[in-house]
């Protein structure tokens, strides 16, 4: 968990360490979330990755949780989550492992929070895998739901679902697949507090024309400057 927690949580969606530089000196970011796409589009080789670097690196842009996921057979990913949890631990930051919600995924979870750290259960498509996160214990799941939309689903009734839902139990909800700043207000307004978003995302969510406007008048109102 954050060690801040407030009410409204947002993470960073991306595997571009360039952009970890640039959003989140803003402060509003608790922490970076990734993923083999993520780190594809980054131009990087999964299985090639330095974790170890990533995690130190998220660390000292701010992020106070690193987020990522394992892929490969149950040898692979309980190595990955048990030096991920190490990684965390030698830079100070809680690094989460993403676990997808398919049946290989559900039953590797208890072996994976067998080894002591948090867990995400990602690629949420339906509001009835908030049961199956519950029942496990996970610390969060991840709704993706710009895919949700894009597929035809009723990506709001599933979000009502899982907000209701989201108080039987542990696992907090992380929606993701966000389109545009407007999904994330319409699903913040029933409830949902916690976010990761794209860096195209957070440009939308940072500007508005009429703030800009206002905050330049401002300046030139300070320096005795008339329209």
């Amino acid at each position: 968990m954050c060690r801040s927690t407030p009410a409204m949580r947002l993470y960073l969606d991306t595997a571009d360490k360039t952009a970890w530089a640039e959003w989140m000196p803003s402060g509003v970011f608790c922490g970076i979330t990734t993923n083999p796409l993520l780190a594809a589009r980054a131009g990087l080789t999964y299985h090639q990755i330095n974790w170890q670097d990533m995690v130190q690196i998220a660390a000292d842009a701010g992020a106070q949780e690193f987020h990522a996921q394992v892929i490969g057979n149950e040898t692979d990913a309980l190595r990955f989550a048990e030096n991920l949890y190490a990684y965390g631990a030698s830079s100070n930051i809680d690094c989460v492992v993403k676990i997808p919600l398919n049946s290989w995924g559900i039953s590797l979870t208890p072996k994976i929070q067998g080894l002591g750290g948090k867990t995400l259960m990602t690629a949420c498509y339906d509001a009835k895998q908030m049961v199956t996160a519950n029942a496990l214990g996970a610390d969060y799941i991840a709704p993706y739901f710009g895919r949700m939309v894009e597929a035809g689903l009723d990506a709001m009734t599933h979000m009502r679902a899982i907000h209701a839902m989201s108080s039987n139990g542990p696992c907090r909800p992380l929606i993701a697949s966000l389109r545009s700043a407007q999904q994330m207000v319409d699903i913040a307004e029933i409830g949902h507090d916690c976010f990761t978003i794209a860096p195209a995302i957070a440009q939308d969510l940072f500007h508005n024309e009429l703030t800009e406007a206002a905050a330049q008048e401002f300046e030139r109102a300070a320096k005795g400057e008339r329209k």
